[in-house]
């Protein structure tokens, strides 16, 4: 079975899946966080992306918007104690977050990619 030619939708998928936005098939990470020099499947080169700290602001803005508007609710609805709050919104924080990181920093590797930016420029004349 032949995996669809990478598109801007499923490039973007495949990386938010940790996996190759080329082929879908090899494993985008190493580590966590840290992203493979190249796919193990296909051999598409990943060592020069440039992804740096962004993913963590997107990860922050994104956990942001979801937890300040839940918070403010339940404050405003029930006003529990400090104590409460910190012991429902800390684990959702923390839980998303970490969930959040490694699929948003495989999503924008696969952005770099699929623009063509930060080295990828290369591969994607190929792609054509």
């Amino acid at each position: 079975m032949t995996k669809p030619k990478a598109n801007t939708g499923n490039g973007l998928l495949r990386g938010f899946l940790g996996r190759c936005p080329a082929c879908g098939t090899g494993r985008l990470f190493r580590a966590f966080t840290k992203v493979a020099d190249h796919c193990p499947a296909c051999g598409e080169a990943f060592h020069h992306h440039r992804a740096d700290d962004f993913p963590a602001y997107v990860v922050i803005v994104v956990v942001g918007h979801i937890v300040v508007p839940l918070a403010m609710i339940v404050e405003i609805a029930y006003q529990p104690s400090y104590w409460l709050h910190a012991a429902i919104w800390l684990p959702l924080v923390l839980a998303l977050g970490i969930g959040l990181l490694q699929p948003v920093k495989g999503l924008i590797v696969a952005l770099q990619w699929q623009m063509g930016m930060h080295g990828f420029a290369e591969a994607k004349l190929a792609r054509r």
